[in-house]
């Protein structure tokens, strides 16, 4: 099983149907749950990420392995990205990712991380990020499979 926590919520439809989408495609190969958890409107950094920690946590499970998307996280081609989730799920049946606010990730999150994973160097919309992760989900089913996919 799959679980993505993320804070905040799609606003966009363009969005939406792309989650949708990649949902249904993955629906194919594995359980998935996505978690949205409310953002905060506050604008002190400390509170809003020490709070998005506390409701992150409500949903981690002590059998998750737990994969943080981070900057400073590695850095993996998709087909290395394919084999680390199935190496992973030899052992571990629950993966949940974990995408956070517009500050990041509270540190106590970060120290509970299996795996730091980062897509780039560069900053994502997390809304848009979520859309980008599900790709990459599926295309990492599409590789183990041996199915064909664009590149």
């Amino acid at each position: 099983m799959i679980k993505i926590l993320c804070v905040g919520k799609i606003k966009e439809k363009y969005l939406t149907a792309a989650i949708e989408e990649y949902k249904k495609r993955l629906s194919k190969y594995t359980k998935l749950e996505i978690i949205e958890i409310m953002d905060s409107s506050l604008e002190d950094e400390t509170i809003v990420k020490r709070k998005e920690k506390e409701n992150l946590l409500k949903h981690i499970n002590k059998k998750d392995y737990i994969i943080t998307l981070e900057i400073e996280g590695e850095q993996l081609t998709s087909k290395e990205f394919a084999n680390k989730l199935e190496s992973i799920n030899i052992t571990n049946t629950n993966i949940t990712f974990i995408i956070g606010g517009s500050y990041g990730l509270d540190d106590d999150i970060k120290k509970i991380s299996d795996l730091k994973l980062s897509f780039s160097k560069m900053t994502f919309p997390h809304q848009l990020f979520r859309v980008l992760l599900l790709e990459q989900i599926y295309r990492t089913y599409k590789i183990r499979n041996n199915e064909k996919y664009h590149k």
